[in-house]
């Protein structure tokens, strides 16, 4: 959902400059096409270098839990029961779980149970990467369709309008997704996202003048 609405809004509020300073279609088009582009690929980038360097850090955390695991292999069994027993269990079943646990996968229990690191949440920064670039290309697509269907000086309303229809029916998917209101979410996401195309529209007006 992020990444689409960063996807609709950038790429909605270039075209929306664009447009407002008085470029033809084509211009528009082709500067619609390569901010989707662009921001597709700034997304993927971003998130690879940052989901890289958290994959870093828990391999780093691994080797270091791996180390203490050969040297001192009690005081991580007193580690990890210590754990389970803040959770709620009692000391002996929590030392029986923590010896069980380490006796099948001593790395993996503490991975887990102290680091906070498993097969599902650990750090895929190339899934991360395409996951992002995808989900900002879809955003950015809504912003073409309408600069083929319009013209003129009612290109960059066509736009602003398909936009925040968007914006609005994702803003009200997320909520419900996450249990709150979706007037609420749909309000919140349509409010900066106009203001993004206004603030984008009024300075390709004032550039389009001035370079008349």
């Amino acid at each position: 959902m992020l990444g689409a609405n960063d996807g609709i809004v950038s790429t909605a509020s270039l075209v929306v400059g664009v447009a407002a300073a008085g470029a033809g279609r084509n211009a528009v088009l082709t500067t619609g096409v390569a901010g989707l582009v662009a921001g597709a690929m700034s997304m993927a980038a971003g998130e690879y270098v940052s989901v890289s360097s958290q994959a870093d850090t828990e391999r780093a955390d691994l080797e270091q839990e791996r180390r203490e695991l050969q040297t001192d292999v009690e005081s991580e069994r007193k580690e990890l029961a210590a754990i389970y027993v803040k959770r709620g269990l009692e000391r002996a079943l929590a030392r029986e779980v923590a010896e069980q646990l380490m006796a099948h996968d001593a790395l993996g229990a503490h991975a887990r149970d102290e680091l906070g690191i498993s097969e599902t949440l650990k750090a895929r920064p190339i899934q991360a990467a395409l996951t992002s670039a995808a989900t900002f290309a879809v955003g950015a697509a809504v912003a073409l369709p309408p600069v083929l269907l319009s013209s003129g000086a009612m290109l960059p309303y066509t736009v602003g309008a398909t936009a925040l229809a968007c914006l609005a029916a994702l803003g009200a998917l997320a909520a419900r997704t996450g249990g709150s209101s979706p007037l609420l979410g749909s309000m919140r996401v349509t409010f900066w996202g106009a203001l993004a195309m206004l603030i984008t529209g009024i300075v390709g007006t004032i550039f389009g003048t001035v370079t008349a």
